[in-house]
């Protein structure tokens, strides 16, 4: 048991800046520290779905994990910092209301910088063979400039789809208990739809994190101007 009184002495209020730096760090730090956590763990689980996947299940894997590593992490983390877990989806929250845009770039940061560590992890514990045959869970669905049109193209659409789909299940007026388990499942759905047009990335931070390791950079702008643009276009529809 606890008594606030030990010793019959009353109890210490906290001071105005013992107040102030407990809100600081709440405000400031502590959803930088989640947005990294978590952008690791999603990538983490991504690469090495995309790593170890079997010749025979086809985009089923990638997609399965990738929307139920989603979906868990937003259950968990989502209180903390939103569970943007993507630079487009902060920035699409920075323009509906949703983030200051101080607190843009910062985000932006924990997002690539937990992009790199799951992206090293999932490096680590894999074999160097299945490493490298699967360029390290980087993006190299576009071969060839024929399919650049295309594959941007459904870059933005698949990602304005997951973003409206987000903003949808969490906006105050239509949210739902299951709000985390909609915005895996609609991952899933993306995957399996895109994944041979595109990748169906829709996050920078997914493709920096596997870029860097397998040192793989054919056409990595797609995966960064396209998920932008959603970004845009959904952040000013929304506003």
């Amino acid at each position: 048991m606890c008594d606030s009184n030990i010793g019959n002495a009353k109890a210490k209020e906290p001071s105005t800046g013992d107040r102030w730096r407990v809100s600081w760090y709440e405000q400031l730090v502590q959803p930088c520290l989640a947005e990294l956590l978590g952008s690791a763990l999603f990538i983490f689980i991504g690469c090495l779905s995309v790593i170890e996947n079997g010749t025979d299940t086809g985009l089923l894997q990638p997609a399965l994990a990738h929307g139920l590593a989603m979906g868990t992490i937003i259950a968990t983390l989502g209180n903390i910092s939103g569970g943007h877990l993507n630079p487009a989806a902060s920035l699409m929250a920075m323009l509906s209301g949703g983030l200051t845009l101080m607190m843009l770039v910062p985000y932006w940061i924990s997002q690539l910088l937990g992009g790199l560590i799951g992206a090293a992890l999932a490096k680590v514990v894999s074999p160097e063979e299945r490493f490298w045959n699967a360029t390290g869970g980087a993006f190299v669905t576009v071969q060839e400039q024929g399919q650049v049109v295309r594959a941007l193209v459904a870059e933005v659409i698949l990602t304005v789809l997951a973003l409206v789909i987000c903003t949808g299940v969490t906006k105050e007026r239509t949210t739902r208990p299951v709000a985390p388990f909609y915005i895996g499942l609609s991952v899933t759905m993306i995957v399996l739809a895109g994944g041979n047009v595109s990748g169906a990335c829709m996050n920078p931070a997914r493709a920096f994190g596997p870029a860097v390791m397998a040192n793989h950079w054919g056409f990595h702008w797609i995966y960064w101007v396209g998920p932008f643009l959603a970004a845009l276009l959904v952040g000013l529809f929304i506003r």
